[in-house]
């Protein structure tokens, strides 16, 4: 046994404890923790598996956004929250327990019983991937072969800020959310919102423009520019606009707008929809991911902030 079995046996055990210690803690914070530890776990297990961008973009979603709209949801329903003392009878965690295991037996028996190798795409996606001019077959599957999916993707994003914002009362549509922030300013956090946004808002935009070709792409770095915004909101170094102001609801349909724009043009130019015209593959990938990019960063910090909560001005 090497040193990396060691090392791999050692994460594979580590999440497995993490993911138990997850569903046995009994407040809502220490679950939350223990949920981002989990997806920073998995973030690492899949970088030893060679898939870098899923691996960043575990960490960006499962270990950080999802963390902060748990953590912001969990303190909104904190009066509502269970005693501490306080258990579920017994009969009902045996019945929670059986479901877990009946639910964790049934995949386990899916999984087994695939074949070897699995059914795949992949070689016919190595074939074509020169014909889209990029060298990331990720961003090639993403925004030319399966474009169509992708596309439904930011949508549903869409769709879910759109409920959110329902949830505001009529007389603060329009106005502005009070996004989760320190309750007075704090030297350290106001310090490393001003030091690591400017660096995030760099690495974010370079691993956009690299994605064509690298690990990388519109999610991951839309990912982190949305992650600086959030810290700058935490640290009260800016304030959620408005939800009515034109230009973040213009932000926000761009991406879709252009991917949908660019995909229709596509029955013209190259014979049918969603298809890019030979040549142009490229450029038109990178100009759907640049929108797709401001709209994934505009969209998740202000799922985050939550509907409106004060009067337009």
């Amino acid at each position: 046994m090497t040193a990396l079995d060691v090392v791999d046996l050692g994460l594979a055990l580590l999440v497995l404890a993490i993911a138990g210690w997850t569903i046995a803690a009994r407040e809502a914070f220490a679950a939350i923790v223990g949920y981002v530890a989990y997806g920073l776990l998995l973030s690492i297990v899949w970088a030893r598996l060679f898939a870098v961008d899923v691996a960043m973009t575990e960490a960006a979603i499962g270990g950080g956004v999802t963390g902060v709209l748990l953590i912001s949801a969990a303190a909104r329903l904190r009066q509502a929250q269970m005693a501490e003392d306080e258990r579920p009878a017994l009969p009902l965690r045996l019945m929670a327990a059986a479901l877990s295991a009946l639910v964790t037996i049934a995949l386990a028996a899916v999984i087994l019983s695939l074949p070897d190798p699995g059914p795949s795409l992949a070689p016919q996606a190595a074939r074509n991937l020169a014909a889209t001019g990029v060298g990331n077959p990720i961003t090639a599957v993403l925004i030319s072969f399966r474009s169509f999916d992708t596309l439904l993707e930011k949508v549903v994003l869409l769709l879910a800020i759109i409920g959110v914002w329902s949830l505001a009362p009529d007389r603060y549509w329009g106005g502005a959310p009070i996004a989760p922030r320190a309750e007075r300013p704090v030297g350290a956090l106001t310090f490393l919102a001003q030091l690591l946004a400017p660096i995030g808002i760099v690495v974010g935009v370079h691993m956009v423009w690299v994605g064509a070709d690298e690990p990388g792409g519109a999610f991951q770095g839309g990912s982190i520019l949305a992650a600086m915004w959030m810290i700058v909101m935490m640290a009260r170094l800016s304030e959620a606009p408005p939800v009515g102001a034109p230009w973040l609801r213009a932000a926000l349909v761009a991406g879709p707008a252009v991917f949908l724009i660019v995909g229709a043009s596509g029955a013209v130019t190259a014979g049918a929809f969603f298809a890019l015209p030979q040549g142009f593959s490229k450029p038109l990938i990178l100009l759907i991911e640049a929108f797709m990019t401001l709209s994934i960063a505009v969209t998740l910090p202000m799922l985050v902030a939550g509907p409106p909560r004060r009067a337009p001005l």
